[in-house]
């Protein structure tokens, strides 16, 4: 059981870097910083969104438009974490 924890908590942090990445992706692509006509960018692009669009587009769906500003990162972030903390609580309680 504790490999498992072992293996949610880690795919939940990675996942949470591949939010992060995509994010400053976008910054970079939206301040002309990188060349999304590059293929390396673009594949590394296209597999970010397709990567972490499922996830955002519920909660984007569910937020007030804010004017071109996208916080939906950083509340499936807050999201992610929680049920990681949630996890190893209900884990720490089983084995105790």
């Amino acid at each position: 059981m504790n490999a498992l924890l072992w293996l949610i908590n880690t795919v939940i942090q990675l996942y949470i870097y591949i939010l992060i990445a995509s994010a400053v992706l976008s910054w970079l692509v939206a301040f002309n910083v990188v060349n999304v006509r590059n293929p390396i960018v673009s594949q590394i692009g296209e597999f970010l969104y397709r990567v972490t669009e499922p996830v955002l587009r519920p909660i984007r769906n569910l937020l007030p438009n804010l004017g071109g500003v996208d916080i939906s990162p950083i509340i499936l972030i807050l999201l992610l974490l929680f049920a990681q903390k949630l996890i190893t609580d209900i884990y720490i309680a089983m084995v105790v």
